[in-house]
Formats: structure tokens, C-alpha cells, sequence
């Protein structure tokens, strides 16, 4: 292995469109049990559900409407 690597003529990846950022949240064990159930039936893994699914809701400029009992 080398001391020291020269990155300096690299070029970004030009197949990958838009990294992923690892972040921490918290969720509802019953929200979490939903998306999981949900991508079983869709035969994919959960986090990459959740993650469509707030893509979609981003892209949507969706608003969460919000009623207080």
C-alpha cells in the first residue's frame, strides 16, 4: 500500500446520478413494522421503500396537513 494516493486528475463517477447520505432517525416501531410489511409484498428492502416514498413526497412538494384534537 502506498504513503500517499494522488487524487488530484479523478473525476466523479459518472454512473452514479445521486449519492446516498447515511443519516440517523428516529421512527414509530408500528410506522417501521408498515414498511416493512409493505416492501415483503413488494419485494424490496424497507429502507429503500421509505426511501421512494419520500422521494415521491419530495419531488410532489407534498405538505403534511396537520389537525389537533
Amino acid at each position: 500500500m502506498r504513503e500517499h494516493y494522488d487524487f488530484s486528475d479523478s473525476v466523479k463517477n459518472p454512473y452514479a446520478k445521486k449519492l446516498k447520505k447515511q443519516v440517523t432517525i428516529r421512527l414509530d416501531e408500528d410506522t417501521i413494522d408498515y414498511f416493512k410489511e409493505l416492501a415483503d409484498d413488494k419485494g424490496i428492502p424497507y429502507q429503500s421503500l421509505i426511501n421512494l416514498y419520500l422521494r415521491d413526497c419530495a419531488q410532489s412538494h407534498r405538505e403534511l396537513k396537520m389537525q389537533w384534537d
